[in-house]
């Protein structure tokens, strides 16, 4: 199989669709997805607050970089990532679940919030693009970073942060640690939220990446390879506009 054919087939697999939670995990899901993402909270659990410190690597590295212009968070939940970010003139968000962010004192930092990236202006333009452990649980991958690549302003970068989803390490840290602090809390299988969750592994989303990009940069910690990975780094420049565009009018087909 060639890599043209591989990622063409690849990119058939989306738009994804979630495996569904049982009526168990339904009860829990919004108080457990906002207890777990409130970094510094009291309520948070001890082991969040854990994986909230390691995590911080995937925002320190998205920070060392910065690019005049509008900077544009994918998926900001809680609006955890702003701390790190310096004084920013224009920051927007793509966030549906207003629950998340809508108590927060650092709501007044943003410039425009956007239920989901097809609400945003074709014609908008940015320096930075950044998510943070987002774009393994988006439905519609291809189109969310095609359409990220076509808004970067010339010189702007795409960068995220993103869990070592189907490598070794990923697997084993979050079943010896999140998934057992769950079920001690709720009675439920962690798993199953996972599967419901991380509907695409690392590989994928660097594949999407790759083929959207010309200049794409891998940064894995703590080893350097996948299944060594807690996080990876993602890094791109240099959009291939005809690639982003066709993938755009695909998923606007859908």
């Amino acid at each position: 199989m060639t890599a043209a054919t591989e990622i063409e087939r690849l990119l058939a697999t989306w738009p994804r669709t979630r495996p569904p939670l049982s009526p168990a995990h339904e009860k829990v899901y919004a108080e457990e997805y906002k207890k777990t993402r409130n970094d510094g909270a009291a309520e948070q659990p001890l082991v969040s607050r854990l994986a909230a410190y390691v995590s911080e690597w995937m925002h320190r590295k998205i920070v060392a970089v910065q690019v005049p212009g509008a900077v544009l968070e994918i998926g900001a939940g809680t609006l955890n990532h702003l701390p790190f970010e310096p004084p920013l003139p224009a920051y927007d968000i793509v966030e549906p679940f207003t629950h998340l962010f809508e108590d927060s004192p650092r709501k007044s930092s943003l410039r425009t919030i956007y239920p989901d990236i097809r609400s945003i202006p074709m014609e908008s333009r940015y320096g930075r693009i950044l998510s943070v452990a987002v774009l393994e649980h988006l439905t519609e991958l291809p189109f969310a970073v095609a359409k990220s690549g076509l808004m970067l302003q010339e010189g702007g970068v795409f960068q995220a942060g993103i869990p070592g989803e189907g490598g070794f390490l990923w697997g084993t840290a979050w079943r010896m640690s999140t998934g057992i602090a769950y079920r001690l809390r709720t009675g439920l299988d962690y798993k199953t939220l996972m599967r419901h969750e991380h509907i695409n592994t690392a590989r994928e989303i660097v594949a999407v990446v790759q083929h959207l990009f010309a200049d794409v940069k891998i940064r894995h910690f703590p080893l350097p390879f996948i299944h060594g990975s807690l996080f990876l780094y993602i890094e791109a420049r240099q959009p291939r506009l005809d690639i982003c565009r066709e993938v755009i009018t695909k998923g606007i087909r859908m």
